[in-house]
């Protein structure tokens, strides 16, 4: 018998998906749940919703909160969260896919985070690329040269349409069965759900 799952959604370049990590991964196994991470193009899938409106960080006094509003919540996890100096997170989320072939999807999303949203490095050097392929025994120029493939842009392009297809529209969001939750502030809300037999 397969167990049941949670569907995680992500996109590098979302503080609030990096926050829920903190969390999900062991509410899975606390719960019995196999965790199934899913890297989405959060921008393109906030377009195919139909939501068009301008990105948090070109509106300064939302952005002022959100800085604030992220602070708050790092203490209360007892995680670092460094803004990086760009959200160019394409690079990133397509080496995801690389790593979830060789098995190290979890441990993968985990060393790109702590380097991204925990210590601010740009998410689009390609020295943090060459960094990770390094950290798991990959050869640096293979895993370049498949992030800028065709395959790569072309498993991006349909698990972003999938994520959409499933009702996805922001990150991070998490999917059991037929329910779902969007946010790191909604885990409470998860876990009563699962605690209830969900």
């Amino acid at each position: 018998m397969t167990a049941r799952a949670l569907d995680f959604y992500f996109d590098f370049m979302s503080p609030f998906a990096y926050l829920a990590f903190q969390k999900v991964p062991t509410l899975c196994r606390e719960y019995g749940l196999e965790f199934r991470p899913h890297v989405a193009n959060l921008p393109r899938l906030k377009l195919l919703a139909g939501n068009t409106g301008p990105a948090n960080v070109t509106i300064p006094l939302k952005l002022r909160y959100l800085r604030k509003d992220l602070d708050r919540w790092a203490a209360l996890y007892g995680v670092p969260l460094v803004f990086p100096k760009s959200l160019a997170s394409e690079t990133l989320n397509k080496a995801f896919l690389h790593a979830a072939d060789h098995g190290a999807g979890e441990a993968f999303i985990k060393a790109a985070w702590d380097r991204v949203w925990g210590e601010g490095a740009d998410p689009a050097d390609p020295s943090l690329l060459a960094g990770l392929a390094r950290q798991f025994g990959w050869n640096e120029d293979s895993l370049a040269a498949w992030v800028a493939s065709e395959q790569a842009e072309a498993r991006y392009e349909a698990g972003t349409r999938a994520a959409h297809e499933a009702g996805v529209f922001g990150m991070p969001t998490m999917i059991v069965g037929d329910e779902m939750w969007w946010g790191n502030d909604r885990l409470a809300f998860m876990e009563k759900s699962l605690q209830s037999g969900l």
